[in-house]
C-alpha cells in the first residue's frame, strides 16, 4: 500500500484560507472519478468505485479525480495526459495496480487493485484533498502532447494544411493560421487538446464524455482562474470551432487580410467577394446535394458508450457520418522475447483485461499440446464451467456500457450489480442469479422503443464474411468453436443463432447466450481457473482455439525447452473491428455510434 502524497498534485492556485479549507472538504466529499481506460475494466476487477464513495463522471469537466486502472500503453498514456490536462482544478490522480503513467505527475494515492485497498485509499484521498485543495504556488503540468505548433489552413477547405503562409490552392483563399498539436502524425496524436490552462472548453468534447445522441453542445467557454501559465501569445477565444481541438489545433485566429492578394483565376465580382458556386465547387456532395465542408471528428479512447481505448475517427458530413475507422490504443503486440511458458501465460492474461480467463484457456491449452500433454477431463468440465460464467459477466458488461449509451440509467445500475454478482461467483450462487437475469432479460424485451431504437441499427453487409461470436450468430451463422469440442458435445451444447444481424439481433444473441451459459454451469460443476500443468522442458509447436465471448480465438505457439519463443494470435475484434468502416457509413451520428457499440470490441483484443 502506497501513502498518499503530501502535496496536491493538481492543487488549485490560491493561498490557503478558512473559506477554502471549507471548500476543499466539500470537495473531498463529492469525488467524481474519470475512470481510465473505462468503467468496464474496473467492473472486470470487481472494483465497485460507487461503493467505495465516488460516483462516474463522463467527461473531464465534470470530474475531480483521475482513477487509472493498471499500466498504460504509450497511447492511452498520452491520451490520459489530455485528459489531465482538461480536468479543472483542484483535481487529483488516484492509481490502482499499475505505475503512474509516465506523462503525469506523481500520483497522489496509489493503492492495489481489490475493493479494500480501493476504498481505503478514497478514504485517504479524501483527506489530502481536503487538506491540500488549494496551494499559493501550484506545480504546473506540462506534457510533450500538449505542445503546440503552427500550421495554415484554408477556412473554406480544411483539408488543405500547409506548415508555411500562403494561399489555398483550390479557392485562391489566405491561408489562416492555428495552432496544433505537437506530434504530425495523426495515429500518434491523441483526440483531445487541452492548453494546460486550467481552462474548460465546454463545446470542446466531442468523445470525451460528450453523448452526441443528447446533443449537449455547450456553446460557451468557462474560463477558470488558476492559469497553470501564461501562454506566451493572446488568443481570441470567439473564434474557436467546436472541432478544433479534436485535432488539437485548439485556437484558430479567423482575421485575415485578402488585400495584397493576387486572386487571378477566381470570379470575385464587382463587390471583390468570391462566388459561393466558386468556392464550394470541389467540396463533397452530400446525399442530398449540398456541398458542405467534412470533419474529421475523433470519439475516444475514453468515450461513454464505447470500450476504453478504442479511438473511433468520424468523417462528419452534418450530422450524417460519411465515412469512419476505429483503431486499438492498447492492441498487444505479436513481437516476443523467448520467455517461460508460465510467464507467457500471465502475460497474455494480462494483456487481455475483459476476458482473462479465456486467454489463460488458451494459453494453457496450446502450450500443453506442445509439449505433448493429453487433455486432462478430470479438469477440463470446470474449466468450461469457468469459461461460462466469464461469458456471463462479460455480456452483462456489454450491457452496462448499452445502458451507459442510451441513456437508460437503470441498466447500468442492474447490469452493473450482476455483473459484480456473478464475475466471482459459484456454481450455486449463479444458478440463484437466474431469476435475476431472466427478470432482465424481460425487462429489456419490454422496454418501451428500446426495440425501434435498434432494429435495423447497424445491419450487417450481405458481404460480410469470417465473423464470429455473437456478432456472427446474430446473423444465423452458426460459428462457434464450442460445437467441436467433446466436453460441452458431452455437455448437450447446441449452437444459438438470431435473425437480422442488427443491434436489436445481437442484443438478443447475448441474452439467449446468457442463459445457455446457466445450463452448461449447472450440467458442468464447480467452476476452476485454468492452471497449466508441468511441461518440464518440452520443445514443440502446439495450437489452441476458444470460443471467447467476443468469438474464436486461435493462438499457435511455438515451445524450446520449455520456453516460448514465438507465438501468432488471432482474435475475434481482429476481425470484428473491420465491419465498422461499413456499419458507419451513410448513419446519422447517434445511429453509427449504437452500431459501433453493438459489436461489443475489446481494443486491447486487436493486434496492434
Amino acid at each position: 500500500m502506497s501513502e498518499a502524497a503530501t502535496t496536491l498534485a493538481g492543487a488549485r492556485k490560491g493561498r490557503p484560507s478558512i473559506v477554502q479549507r471549507l471548500v476543499g472538504r466539500a470537495l473531498a466529499r463529492n469525488l467524481s472519478c474519470l475512470i481510465v481506460p473505462g468503467p468496464e475494466v474496473a467492473l472486470v476487477h470487481s472494483l465497485d468505485v460507487v461503493a467505495a464513495g465516488m460516483r462516474f463522471a463522463a467527461t473531464p469537466r465534470d470530474a475531480n479525480v483521475l482513477l487509472v486502472i493498471g499500466e498504460l500503453s504509450r497511447k492511452l498514456d498520452e491520451a490520459t495526459a489530455v485528459l489531465y490536462a482538461q480536468m479543472p482544478r483542484p483535481r487529483a490522480i488516484l492509481v490502482l495496480g499499475g505505475p503512474a503513467p509516465s506523462s503525469f505527475p506523481q500520483a497522489d494515492v496509489a493503492a492495489g487493485l481489490s475493493q479494500a485497498e480501493l476504498i481505503d485509499a478514497t478514504d485517504r484521498l479524501q483527506r489530502v484533498l481536503a487538506e491540500g485543495a488549494f496551494a499559493a504556488s501550484p506545480e504546473d503540468f506540462d506534457a510533450p502532447v500538449l505542445q503546440t505548433r503552427t500550421e495554415y489552413v484554408c477556412p473554406m477547405h480544411p483539408e488543405v494544411v500547409e506548415e508555411e503562409p500562403g494561399s489555398c490552392h483550390k479557392c485562391g483563399m489566405d491561408l489562416v493560421a492555428r495552432e496544433a498539436g505537437g506530434d504530425k502524425d495523426e495515429e500518434e496524436t491523441p483526440p483531445e487538446h487541452d492548453h494546460h490552462h486550467d481552462h474548460e472548453h465546454h463545446n470542446h468534447e466531442h468523445h470525451h464524455g460528450h453523448d452526441h445522441d443528447h446533443h449537449e453542445h455547450q456553446n460557451h467557454h468557462e474560463h477558470h482562474q488558476d492559469h497553470e501559465h501564461e501562454h506566451p501569445h493572446g488568443h481570441d477565444h470567439e473564434h474557436h470551432q467546436d472541432h478544433d481541438h479534436e485535432h488539437c489545433h485548439g485556437h484558430e485566429h479567423h482575421e485575415h487580410d485578402h488585400g495584397g492578394h493576387d486572386h487571378a483565376g477566381h470570379d470575385h465580382g464587382a463587390s471583390g467577394f468570391m462566388s459561393m458556386v466558386e468556392v464550394t465547387k470541389d467540396l463533397p456532395r452530400s446525399a442530398d446535394g449540398l456541398a458542405m465542408d467534412w470533419l474529421e471528428v475523433p470519439f475516444g479512447p475514453c468515450f461513454p458508450g464505447l470500450p476504453g481505448g478504442l479511438k473511433l475517427m468520424l468523417t462528419l458530413d452534418g450530422d450524417g457520418v460519411a465515412e469512419g475507422q476505429a483503431t486499438s490504443l492498447v492492441g498487444m503486440s505479436a513481437a516476443t522475447k523467448e520467455i517461460a511458458a508460465e510467464t507467457f501465460v500471465e502475460r497474455l492474461t494480462t494483456a487481455m483485461p475483459l476476458a482473462p480467463l479465456s486467454y489463460r484457456l488458451l494459453a494453457c491449452r496450446a502450450i500443453e499440446q506442445a509439449a505433448g500433454l493429453e487433455e486432462d477431463t478430470a479438469t477440463a468440465r470446470a474449466c468450461v464451467s469457468a469459461l461460462e460464467r466469464e461469458r456471463i459477466a462479460s455480456h452483462l458488461g456489454w450491457l452496462v456500457l448499452l445502458g451507459r449509451q442510451l441513456g437508460f440509467a437503470w441498466l447500468t445500475r442492474r447490469a452493473t450489480t450482476l455483473q459484480l454478482d456473478s464475475r466471482c461467483a459459484t456454481r450455486e450462487q449463479l444458478v440463484a442469479l437466474r431469476p435475476a437475469l431472466r427478470a432482465l432479460t424481460a425487462r429489456l424485451e419490454r422496454t418501451p422503443l428500446l426495440k425501434a431504437r435498434l432494429k435495423g441499427i447497424g445491419t450487417l453487409p450481405v458481404d460480410s464474411y469470417d465473423l464470429r461470436g455473437p456478432v456472427a450468430r446474430a446473423a444465423s451463422s452458426a460459428e462457434d468453436v464450442r460445437q467441436t469440442d467433446a466436453i460441452y458435445r458431452e455437455l448437450g451444447f447446441e449452437t444459438r443463432t438470431g435473425e437480422g444481424g442488427d443491434a436489436w439481433a445481437r442484443l438478443r444473441q447475448r441474452l439467449g447466450e446468457i442463459t445457455a451459459s446457466l445450463d452448461l454451469i449447472e450440467a458442468a460443476g464447480e467452476p476452476r481457473l485454468p492452471i497449466l500443468r508441468d511441461i518440464g522442458g518440452a520443445s514443440g509447436t502446439g495450437e489452441a482455439s476458444v470460443e471467447t465471448p467476443r468469438g474464436r480465438a486461435d493462438l499457435r505457439l511455438t515451445l524450446e525447452h520449455g520456453q516460448v519463443i514465438s507465438f501468432q494470435l488471432d482474435t475475434a475484434c481482429n476481425h470484428n473491428i473491420g465491419l465498422v468502416a461499413n456499419l458507419v457509413e451513410g448513419q446519422e451520428l447517434g445511429d453509427a455510434l449504437v452500431a459501433v457499440g453493438s459489436l461489443d470490441l475489446s481494443p486491447w483484443e486487436v493486434s496492434s
